[in-house]
């Protein structure tokens, strides 16, 4: 008796300790930290799943007892994150156009079914768009825009009286300032979360946004409050090095055809693409580069003539741009009144020749042709990221306006001028102050960015019901087996089918 009484205190002594174990295993693997994100994540992936292995000891409490494994067959429930854990493989562009809609694929369809959770707010890395670099492009072409009246004759009477040089130094520096935030917090992004960053570079429309935190670069050399001619060239070159291997890669693409080509994935947004050549080709101009700035000239005008046509063919036989995104038309007048300038600066011989003439008239025509819409472009807008859009286009006019002025002199340019700067001016610090009041205030400017939540192979949404129904037809077989084991009739042997039973019944009967 004594010796019965010994090995099962020995026998529930071994069980506790399993139980122990497996609730260790169980505490470690539930874990309070979220782990739904983890796809996205640069490190945690496969650095966690190594670490856990580890803490786990490497093998599992089934391994280190193999006759409690055997007594029955667990199948383990799988969780939510990796029921949305997909490949690592980005999207291809395919993927992106049937996943999401809308002209510049930021609404997820209906029949998709998103990586990462829907109803809760992501990670503000997870939120924070390339999108975002828009507001240093907005704010430091303001700082360009005011040295250009301070130094144009056509308006450096508005500024008489006015320390001009403290004006345009303090918002170059807001400018600087802003720059360093929006950079600093999207390299924390490339950080962390490196795959949200690939989905984003790979995606057809939001590609386009790789092109400004360059062209931001550009308007702050350009905005300087000291002289541009004095800056090194080798700033220049290295601002202008990431822009060419931009339009190397995004233009091969709209060359090459295929799923890139420029008549499928073309947006109003595509400017972007565009307008950096002509940013640079004038800020290469006024520091004396004439021979490279006459190459990306050349590199942008041929780009651009293709990507008009093709938005004046596409945009009216596509799906219309939803109200939030209606400020992007003015992208429509960027471009041309870029060029202008630069076209104008590169000749450097005191004259707006005809070519320079030429650009800046269709941007004065296309800024008014979007300027007569004002109920279409605010009227039940909700306010967004994509306000910004309104800021550089209306800068970049007012800033043509006034080099134009300064070469055809005359009451009605320089009036001009003054009404576009004027309007540029109180539309960037409007645009401004409502961004820092939904961003601090509100905190809604940033929502979930579902564009790069897609999955890699479309997935239905009543997959997450079957993969439930075949798990719980498991647990119930594990049930019945584990409850029925002691019963020989009943466990390892076939259910009588009708047909057995009526053969058994027929035998039966004389």
């Amino acid at each position: 008796m004594a010796d019965a009484a010994g090995g099962k205190e020995v026998v529930d002594g071994d069980r506790v300790h399993v139980q122990q174990q497996q609730q260790g295993t169980v505490a470690r693997s539930e874990s309070p930290r979220d782990r739904r994100f983890d796809h996205f994540k640069t490190f945690s992936g496969r650095l966690e799943r190594q670490l856990s292995s580890i803490r786990g000891g490497g093998s599992s409490p089934q391994a280190q007892h193999p006759a409690a494994a055997a007594g029955s067959v667990t199948r383990r429930m799988p969780s939510d994150s990796e029921e949305e854990t997909d490949d690592d493989e980005v999207p291809t562009a395919d993927r992106y156009f049937a996943a999401l809609e809308g002209p510049e694929l930021e609404t997820l369809r209906p029949s998709e079914v998103p990586v990462l959770p829907e109803d809760e707010t992501w990670p503000f890395l997870l939120r924070f768009p390339i999108s975002a670099f828009g507001m240093c492009m907005g704010v430091s072409s303001q700082a360009m825009l005011w040295k250009t009246l301070e130094r144009e004759p056509s308006t450096s009477f508005l500024l008489r009286g006015v320390n001009a040089d403290a004006m345009n130094e303090a918002l170059w520096w807001v400018s600087v300032a802003l720059m360093a935030a929006v950079s600093g917090t999207y390299l924390l992004k490339v950080v962390f979360y490196y795959e949200a960053v690939r989905r984003e570079f790979h995606h057809p429309v939001r590609v386009n946004f790789f092109f400004a935190p360059w062209i931001a670069c550009l308007f702050l050399v350009k905005g300087e409050p000291r002289a541009v001619w004095t800056v090194h060239h080798v700033v220049w070159y290295a601002l202008m090095a990431p822009l060419l291997l931009l339009d190397v890669k995004v233009y091969g693409q709209w060359m090459s055809g295929g799923e890139w080509r420029l008549s499928r994935v073309a947006s109003p947004t595509s400017h972007l693409a565009v307008v950096g050549n002509f940013v640079g080709a004038l800020l290469g101009a006024q520091m004396g580069l004439r021979e490279s700035a006459t190459f990306f000239f050349a590199v942008g005008l041929v780009h651009y003539l293709v990507l008009f046509v093709t938005l004046y063919q596409r945009l009216p036989t596509n799906v219309p741009l939803p109200r939030e995104l209606h400020p992007v038309f003015f992208l429509f007048v960027a471009t041309p009144s870029v060029a202008s300038v630069a076209w104008f600066r590169i000749c450097d011989d005191g004259q707006f020749t005809l070519a320079a003439k030429l650009a800046y008239y269709i941007s004065l025509f296309l800024y008014a042709s979007l300027a007569s819409r004002v109920r279409f472009f605010f009227r039940g807008v909700r306010f967004s990221l994509a306000w910004w859009a309104y800021t550089f286009p209306m800068t970049s006019a007012a800033i043509a306006t006034a080099v134009f002025a300064s070469a055809v002199t005359n009451a009605l340019t320089r009036a001009l001028a003054v009404a576009l700067a004027a309007v540029a001016s109180v539309t960037v610090a409007g645009v401004l102050s409502t961004t820092v009041y939904r961003a601090f205030v509100r905190r809604d400017l940033f929502p979930n960015d579902v564009s790069i939540a897609i999955r890699r192979r479309p997935k239905a949404k009543f997959g997450k019901i079957l993969a439930r129904l075949r798990t719980s037809s498991a647990d119930l077989r594990e049930l019945v087996a584990r409850h029925g084991g002691s019963d020989g009739s009943s466990v390892g042997s076939e259910p009588p089918t009708p047909a057995t039973m009526y053969g058994a019944a027929g035998r039966a009967a004389p």
